[in-house]
Formats: C-alpha cells, sequence, structure tokens
C-alpha cells in the first residue's frame, strides 16, 4: 500500500509507523489518521507484527494538529475530535499488540497524546513534550486530560496544560513520563531494540498486560483481581505459556511464537 503522509515498513516482528511530514514538523492531518489506521489494519492482519513502534521523520516528533487543515470559519473542533482522533486513540488502546513510542523534538498537543498512548516511550535528548492547547485558545486532547494525571499527577499535569510551557525531556525523564533517555543519534536504535524484545515476546500475555494496566485505572481493587485471573486464565491456554515453563525447565532462553 502507497502512503504519502506516514511510512510504513516491518523489522522482523516489529510494524515501524513513522510520520512522514517533516516540513510541518509532523503535523497531524485527517489523512494521516486514515493512513495510520490503515497501517494498523495491517499490523493486525495476521501474527507477523507483534509490536508496533512510532516514529518520526525530521526535527520533530509531531506539532499537533495541522491547523492550516483544521482552522476555519466554522469549524467543528469537537466533531474532528469525534469523527477521526478519538477513534485512533480508542483503537490504539485496545491494541493487541504492546506499543513503543521513539521521539525526537517537538511532541505537542495531538502527537504528545499519541506519544502518551505508547506502553514504552524512548525520547531524545532534544526532545521536548508540550500542552500548547491554551496558547490558541482551546483545552487539551487526544486523551490528555486522562492520561498525563495518571502518569505525572495532577499538579504537573494541570501546570502543562494551564502554562503551556515546554517540558524538557531531562525532565519528562524525572517525572517518569518516559522510559529512556539518549543521544539523538541513538533514538531509533534504542527504541528498535525495546520494540524487538517485545516483538518476540509472548505476544498473548503482553497484549493482556497492557490491557490489564489499562484498566486497572478504572477497577476497583476486587474487580482487578478477577480480570486478572480472567487474564491469566487466558494467558495459561497459550502456546508461549507451555515454551516458557520448558525452557525455565531447560535452563534456555524461551521461544515465543506469540500464539
Amino acid at each position: 500500500m502507497h502512503f504519502e503522509q506516514i511510512r510504513f515498513e516491518t523489522d522482523g516482528t516489529v510494524g515501524v509507523i513513522t510520520l512522514n511530514q517533516p516540513k510541518t514538523l509532523n503535523a497531524m492531518t485527517l489523512a494521516m489518521v486514515k493512513e495510520i489506521n490503515q497501517a494498523l489494519d495491517q499490523c493486525e492482519s495476521g501474527d507477523a507484527v507483534r509490536c508496533v513502534l512510532f516514529a518520526a521523520e525530521g526535527r520533530g516528533f509531531s506539532s499537533g494538529v495541522n491547523l492550516n487543515e483544521a482552522a476555519g470559519d466554522g469549524m467543528d473542533a469537537g466533531k474532528i475530535l469525534e469523527d477521526h482522533f478519538n477513534p485512533l486513540m480508542l483503537r490504539l488502546r485496545q491494541l493487541q499488540r504492546p506499543i513503543v513510542a521513539a521521539v525526537q523534538g517537538a511532541c505537542a498537543g495531538v502527537g504528545m497524546s499519541l506519544a502518551l498512548t505508547a506502553d514504552l516511550m524512548v525520547a531524545s535528548r532534544s526532545a521536548y513534550f508540550l500542552q500548547a492547547f491554551r496558547r490558541i485558545g482551546l483545552v487539551p486532547d487526544g486523551g490528555a486530560t486522562w492520561l498525563l494525571p495518571r502518569l505525572v499527577g495532577r499538579a504537573r499535569a494541570l501546570e502543562l496544560a494551564l502554562l503551556g510551557d515546554r517540558l524538557p525531556a531531562e525532565t519528562a525523564m524525572a517525572w517518569g513520563l518516559i522510559n529512556r533517555l539518549v543521544d539523538d543519534e541513538n533514538l531509533l536504535g534504542e527504541a528498535k531494540v525495546l520494540a524487538r524484545s517485545l516483538g518476540d515476546g509472548p505476544t498473548v500475555a503482553l497484549s493482556l498486560i497492557r490491557r490489564a494496566f489499562w484498566e486497572s485505572e478504572e477497577n476497583t481493587y476486587p474487580a482487578q483481581l478477577a480480570l486478572e485471573a480472567k487474564f491469566q486464565r487466558q494467558a495459561g491456554k497459550t502456546a508461549d505459556f507451555r515454551e516458557g515453563v520448558k525452557a525455565f525447565a531447560e535452563k534456555r532462553e524461551a521461544r515465543f511464537a506469540g500464539r
């Protein structure tokens, strides 16, 4: 399939989705959202792709929504979210594959929300995170008001949203927003190492792990215990569980097939 706003390629068990509009710092358009969904369709079409890596071309991960496309007389910003961005964010939450994000330069607006859906985030030293909405008289979207308080706490999340100041990568690391901080030249390589580790892992179990953590934010403790039992029952029926137990007994690395 030919893409114009992104690139999509496979690297072993990893599906790499690269935002590819560097002239606009990968500002997100409706066409880009559509192409991301098409790439995700390919990732989910079989069992070859077992991890998704989001990366970006150029100096920045994403500057947010492309305002030249979105802004205009009579624009209904809420409808754009309801019809395009919200379905993508919900799809990423429910994706049955772990997600890694490799972030450099600007990671702003809904582009930041996209990165926050990743299970593991690697950022370069040039990266900074920005809730730019207040600068143009809008509110955070793409799930940022749900994700950020749970990742960095209410006080810090409100500071980012109300003041609209840049959050440097070093501070993001100290706050626990990202998992790895690397030199710019090592960004994609480090992200691919993590993605390959996940892609070569027990895919069903990893999918259930990410679902369990997502749902834990809304569950009571008893409900979460019940969910763990349900998911453990599913994981315990997989070929990867049998392989893991066998490898443990044989004192070797497990060779997971993702089933």
